[in-house]
């Protein structure tokens, strides 16, 4: 027997009989979970990743058959009208038969199951936020997929815990961040943005622990993973990179943040006053709210047709933006149209997010501003390009209040690591400036009007009783 054999076993001896048993079968529950959140993670991947090309088909599908078919028995306007009114109508109408938590965004959904207050019915919120999706966002309507597959990530993790039928507490919750930071970033192909949502938006309902750390990190990269498996490993804006501009110019972006934060005040009071107008209009009556939610998909197919840049998510235009397709004036005139149409879609209550209408908005301004800036200062060696990326990042601090992810998630998007300080210095002034001007975070907002709405309605319930 070698010494080292000898060591072994003399000190194995001293060891208590169960200690080996003990550590085993503390170590049980972790291993688990993180099973769990790589089993969440994969499932979020497939269904965020799938849910992109899904919504591609049916726009693709909708222009095939306005090219081909319907337009040669209708006339063009009349056809787009119909077809995208119709794809609208089946958002709507599933959102309101089967899964009204299934309306708009859902990530406020999901902080509300964080936080112990909203369930969780993942049978049907899947499907409907999917096919629902589909219909809204393939209908031209200014809408975002990335509160969808937050939402559905979210619901996969609670499925999972049904599925496995996970006692813990503490487990369901860290599966149920675990999906919703897998779903972002499957989205934007954006791992780093997808951890740092759900550890610094959803602060105040995630439970921060190193199990549930390290189960959100591994669903955010097996979804990722399974993201570039299926669509590649490039960013998901083609735009130029940039170096990063002068020090001189770095007062220029702070101004821009400023200017953002007091911007995204009042983008979100528009969010919410367009939600209250919505309310009244359909009364929550499925009639109203159909005929309601058709007209507005149909208005957007015709507006599809004669002013595209008003219409879609926003993350294809903006490399249009960014290649200096557009004059100042222009781009400012586009900037207003598009808080518009972002602020009536999403206020209608259309299965989808708000994020990539926010990133394009955040574009458009940042680019006119660079316009402007570089034709005032001249000496300064500045690109307009690189306040288009920092408008991108700003907007997004000052309404969701979370400036690391904000930065994060533009850097990861559009690769532009070089103006990782212009981009610091663009959110900390819009979070700043959002903050003296009273705004509140947008779900947080969204979380307190859906919980607001429903005691209303459970108060009602009696008196029409």
């Amino acid at each position: 027997m070698t010494n080292r054999e000898k060591f072994t076993q003399s000190f194995l001896a001293k060891v208590p009989k169960d200690a080996i048993n003990q550590f085993l079968s503390k170590d049980k529950t972790p291993i688990s979970v993180l099973f769990l959140s790589l089993t969440v993670g994969i499932l979020a991947g497939i269904v965020g990743t799938y849910f992109e090309k899904a919504v591609h088909f049916v726009s693709e599908t909708r222009t095939e058959w306005l090219i081909s078919e319907i337009g040669n028995l209708l006339p063009l306007w009349l056809a787009a009208f119909i077809i995208s009114a119709a794809l609208a109508f089946v958002g709507y109408y599933l959102v309101h038969r089967f899964a009204p938590e299934a309306a708009g965004s859902g990530i406020p959904e999901i902080e509300g199951a964080m936080d112990g207050i909203r369930p969780v019915r993942w049978w049907r919120v899947i499907p409907v936020k999917f096919f629902g999706g589909m219909g809204a966002l393939g209908s031209g309507m200014v809408l975002g997929r990335e509160g969808p597959t937050v939402q559905m990530g979210g619901a996969i993790g609670r499925m999972i815990s049904d599925v496995f039928r996970v006692k813990s507490e503490d487990t369901r919750h860290s599966l149920l961040a675990s999906g919703a930071a897998g779903g972002l970033a499957a989205a934007f192909n954006a791992p780093l943005a997808g951890i740092m949502f759900v550890v610094e938006e959803m602060r105040p309902q995630f439970r921060y622990s190193l199990i549930s750390i390290r189960a959100v990190i591994i669903s955010a990269v097996s979804a990722n993973i399974v993201f570039r498996l299926i669509n590649g490993q490039e960013a998901v804006i083609t735009m130029p990179e940039y170096d990063a501009p002068e020090l001189k110019a770095l007062g220029l972006f702070l101004f821009l943040g400023m200017l953002f934060g007091i911007f995204g005040v009042i983008f979100n009071r528009l969010i919410t006053l367009s939600q209250d107008i919505f309310v009244r209009i359909h009364q929550n009556q499925r009639k109203r709210y159909l005929i309601t939610g058709s007209l507005l998909g149909g208005f957007f197919g015709l507006t599809l047709l004669y002013i595209p840049e008003l219409t879609g998510g926003g993350i294809n235009f903006i490399p249009d933006v960014t290649n200096g397709n557009y004059s100042a004036t222009v781009l400012l005139l586009l900037f207003i149209g598009r808080i518009f149409t972002t602020v009536v879609c999403f206020g209608s209550g259309a299965p989808g997010g708000i994020f990539a209408p926010m990133l394009a908005l955040g574009t458009l301004f940042g680019y006119a501003f660079g316009l402007i800036a570089k034709s005032i200062f001249p000496e300064l060696d500045i690109e307009p390009g690189m306040f288009a990326i920092a408008g991108m990042g700003a907007l997004f601090c000052a309404t969701v209040r979370a400036p690391i992810t904000g930065i994060l998630l533009v850097i990861e998007m559009t690769g532009n690591y070089n103006l990782i300080l212009p981009l610091i210095i663009t959110g900390l002034g819009a979070v700043i400036f959002a903050q003296m001007f009273g705004g509140q975070p947008i779900y947080s907002q969204l979380l307190n009007r859906t919980l607001k709405n429903e005691k209303l309605r459970q108060q009602d319930l009696p008196q029409q009783e």
